[in-house]
């Protein structure tokens, strides 16, 4: 059958393609939504890993509670890191509390922590604090002042000597911490992990709270006060 002429002249619909210049357009106005995107995609995902990193802090808490509970209301006293060695990481928070939580739980791993060296040789993303007030001179001159009468004895045994030096170290260190908890870290990260805030640290606290950490140098000077609640050493 032969068409009419205006039949002819009629096209069916379709789609129309893109213009190279229109697809530009289109990959620049991607470009431009996706350059907002990304930025708030990245913060978003250092917000989720510092909030884990906390709810690690607080788990961690919950353990070292269990462990003060048993024994005296004081913490362990133990390096303020774990020691790496051939054998795996030994000492430290993680070494103390395996009675209560595995040393390789992942609780004691900061999920912003990307320094897979450093963590797998140390097994642990935080410092416990009190490993390293132990030796500020406050705590120091206490401790050897009271130990003066186990140095002049000649039959003390070093490890009776090294028992009793540890618990006098805990008692002072628990007295410090108890004089103002809440700004007191207990564990923080071991480096800046969460920026955004003032100290890029997380901490959990001698009160079992958790949150930005306090600053460092504060906490050493701190340190440096004398005890006001100094236990009495001569109680066993």
């Amino acid at each position: 059958m032969r068409l009419s002429p205006l039949h002819s002249a009629v096209r069916p619909l379709g789609r129309r393609a893109f213009t190279i210049v229109e697809m530009i357009i289109v990959i620049g106005i991607i470009g431009v939504l996706l350059s907002f995107a990304f930025p708030a995609l990245r913060t978003f995902q250092m917000e989720a890993k510092s909030v884990q990193c906390m709810s690690n802090l607080r788990q961690v808490g919950t353990i070292l509670q269990s462990y003060m509970n048993q024994n005296r209301d004081i913490p362990p006293m133990t390096d303020f890191i774990p020691t790496a060695t051939d054998n795996g990481p030994r000492g430290g928070l993680p070494f103390a509390l395996r009675g209560y939580v595995p040393v390789d739980n992942k609780c004691w791993c900061c999920p912003a922590d990307n320094d897979e060296a450093d963590s797998l040789s140390t097994g642990t993303s935080y410092f416990y604090i009190p490993g390293l007030l132990r030796y500020s001179p406050s705590v120091q001159i206490q401790v050897q002042q009271a130990l003066i009468p186990y140095y002049l004895n000649p039959n003390i045994d070093e490890d009776a000597l090294e028992r009793r030096r540890t618990d006098m170290e805990s008692r002072l260190v628990t007295a410090f911490y108890r004089q103002d908890g809440r700004r007191m870290p207990v564990l923080t990260d071991s480096v800046d992990r969460h920026f955004g805030t003032r100290i890029p640290r997380n901490a959990l606290f001698f009160d079992g709270s958790v949150g930005v950490s306090t600053d460092m140098s504060q906490i050493l000077e701190n340190a440096d006060q004398p005890v006001d609640d100094s236990p009495s050493f001569g109680e066993d």
